[in-house]
């Protein structure tokens, strides 16, 4: 089998970073095998593809899905309160069912002391995927992106008004389309990436005031960012949601990693690996 006759599996598919991988790969001009990854197959995207049921909790269906996958884009799952181990026990089955190159969507700042606290999962999953690799020779791929420019907009409540403790930090957001172009290019040529690591952002860091302003006139929706302290920001989602700790901490510090300067940084890896420049925040939303 060459390298233009491998299969491909996709997680993730049903939802939108994954979706938009597919949409790519099932129209591609070359010879590739497309096998698609999902919980429930009757949700599968339509298109003409093997599809297989699995979780990533579930070592022994994702083994059995993932038998004949030698490049995979894995999604990471869902949050969780034990995304880790259902990250640790997917990456064990991509292992073990003997997938040769595992392409993996992180967190800009992946790390085990980051300030968004999911970017301590990522960190995680990135350590068992290095350890794998280590033990069986899998080549490997992480695409640390930055916030989605096309999410920030829909943390507006229905007055429009974007809450959070990011006080004139910057986010230099990236477009959701640009974290697929760059998941497709490599999934069409591992070996020209195996070991990379790429940090995905936009053209530019703004201030979640720019980001309010700019994508309400796009939207046509008035919108404004109101800056909340840290406390106030978590007594206003306990009220407002039945959230588990951790889950308050994910969400109040997405605003605080743009407020330490832990998301500003602007790379031209989508460039880099596209040939196209990141898209606008005006790009992403139009």
């Amino acid at each position: 089998m060459t390298d233009l006759t491998r299969t491909v599996g996709v997680t993730g598919s049903t939802g939108a970073l994954g979706g938009l991988v597919t949409a790519q790969l099932a129209g591609a001009d070359f010879r590739l095998d497309l096998r698609l990854l999902v919980r429930d197959a009757s949700r599968a995207p339509d298109v003409d593809c093997d599809v297989r049921e699995c979780t990533y909790a579930d070592h022994a269906a994702s083994l059995e899905a993932l038998r004949g996958v030698e490049t995979l884009l894995m999604v990471s799952a869902a949050e969780a309160v034990d995304r880790r181990e259902q990250h640790r026990t997917f990456v064990r089955a991509a292992a073990d069912a003997g997938v040769r190159h595992l392409v993996y969507t992180s967190f800009a700042g992946a790390d085990p002391e980051a300030t968004f606290t999911l970017g301590r999962d990522h960190h995680d999953a990135e350590t068992a995927i290095r350890e794998a690799a280590a033990e069986t020779g899998m080549g490997f791929t992480f695409l640390r992106d930055n916030f989605y420019v096309d999410v920030l907009p829909l943390f507006a409540d229905e007055a429009g008004v974007i809450r959070g403790p990011a006080g004139e930090g910057r986010v230099a957001a990236v477009a959701r389309a640009d974290v697929a172009d760059v998941a497709a290019a490599v999934l069409r040529d591992p070996a020209a990436h195996a070991g990379a690591t790429y940090v995905l952002t936009g053209p530019e860091a703004l201030t979640m005031t720019e980001v309010a302003a700019r994508a309400g006139a796009v939207l046509g929706r008035e919108l404004r960012f109101e800056d909340e302290g840290v406390e106030q920001a978590y007594a206003s989602r306990r009220a407002a949601y039945d959230a588990e700790d951790w889950q308050l901490d994910a969400w109040v510090s997405t605003y605080t990693a743009i407020a330490d300067g832990s998301c500003a940084r602007v790379t031209d890896d989508v460039r880099r690996v596209t040939g196209h420049d990141a898209r606008t925040l005006e790009q992403a939303l139009a």
